[in-house]
């Protein structure tokens, strides 16, 4: 009797599709949307990914929830960025990857391509999803820890990888296309805080930041002051909010300027540290950074496609 059930279950999991024998998916946590689309992205069907930071939330600040801990204490693989981006964050990890497989993928990049950090001379500016060129190599350091955590999918990783290395070339292609359309005298980005070096240096755009690099950075009334003065004394008529950061420092720009009998507008909000709504084009790194390319080639004189680089943006502009 116990040969006959045993057979049976045999003939019974022999019936079954072979995706019933698959291996569970690889469970990861990232702390950025980035980060996480990315592991998406490279990780197709292999992989369940957590995202810890949503929409509007500014990683600059994030402290870990109760939930988080248990998400990543549970976790196959952990990536957060590094470069300080997580600055409360940074003890924890360090205690985690005692007992799990913990990555900073950011820390991978080459160290002579980033720029220095403006308030402490031993770090760097961590907005290296700004640019393109520089994402490649975040996106490759995914992949490697992704391979590492699942050798038998390195195949399946690889070929993601490429394509969506595919992708963000021809991203970098567009970029390049629009925002040098915009007149010279006009690239100048006007931001919160200075989350866009990266970009300005890609694409050839003075950047101007309320703030530093890291939001915790003060906004005092000298700098504001100063700002106002630059955008009297050369004309410039359009400044960014960011999805992330308060925009109450930029009204007073402009408030300030209209003092002086000089009118700036808001160009457009723009996605600095967190992307857009999951499940939206914006919601992707390839849509957020279409989102700012085209939001901010747009307001500062090119012409722009309606929809942006691949037609799915959610505002027309």
């Amino acid at each position: 009797m116990i040969r006959r059930s045993f057979l049976a279950a045999l003939a019974f999991a022999a019936a079954l599709p072979v995706a019933a024998w698959a291996e569970a998916p690889l469970k990861v946590v990232a702390t950025t949307g980035m980060i996480a689309d990315a592991a998406r992205q490279i990780g197709g069907d292999q992989v369940e990914v957590k995202g810890l930071m949503g929409p509007g939330v500014d990683p600059h600040a994030y402290r870990q929830t109760r939930t988080d801990i248990v998400a990543m204490t549970r976790a196959d693989l952990v990536l957060w960025h590094g470069l300080y981006l997580e600055a409360q964050m940074g003890d924890f990890f360090h205690d985690l990857e005692r007992k799990r497989t913990v990555v900073a993928v950011a820390e991978g990049v080459d160290k002579s391509k980033l720029r220095a950090h403006d308030d402490y001379a031993d770090k760097y500016d961590p907005h290296v999803w700004m640019s393109p060129v520089l994402w490649r190599d975040v996106v490759v350091q995914v992949q490697k820890a992704l391979t590492e955590a699942r050798p038998e999918s390195a195949d399946t990783f690889a070929a993601n990888t490429q394509a969506f290395l595919a992708e963000i070339d021809q991203l970098d292609a567009y970029g390049k296309q629009v925002l040098t359309a915009v007149p010279e005298n006009n690239r100048v980005l006007v931001t919160a805080h200075d989350a866009f070096g990266y970009f300005g240096a890609e694409y050839g755009y003075e950047v101007l930041g309320i703030q530093g690099i890291s939001t915790q950075s003060e906004a005092g009334l000298n700098r504001i002051g100063e700002l106002v003065d630059t955008l009297v004394d050369r004309q410039l008529t359009a400044v960014f909010v960011e999805s992330s950061v308060s925009d109450r420092s930029m009204r007073a720009l402009i408030e300030g300027a209209a003092a002086k009998g000089h009118d700036v507008a808001i160009g457009g909000e723009l996605y600095s540290d967190a992307m857009g709504v999951p499940g939206t084009y914006e919601g992707t790194y390839i849509g957020m950074l279409d989102h700012n390319i085209t939001v901010i080639a747009g307001a500062l004189g090119a012409d722009v496609p309606a929809r942006g680089m691949n037609s799915k943006l959610s505002a027309g502009f």
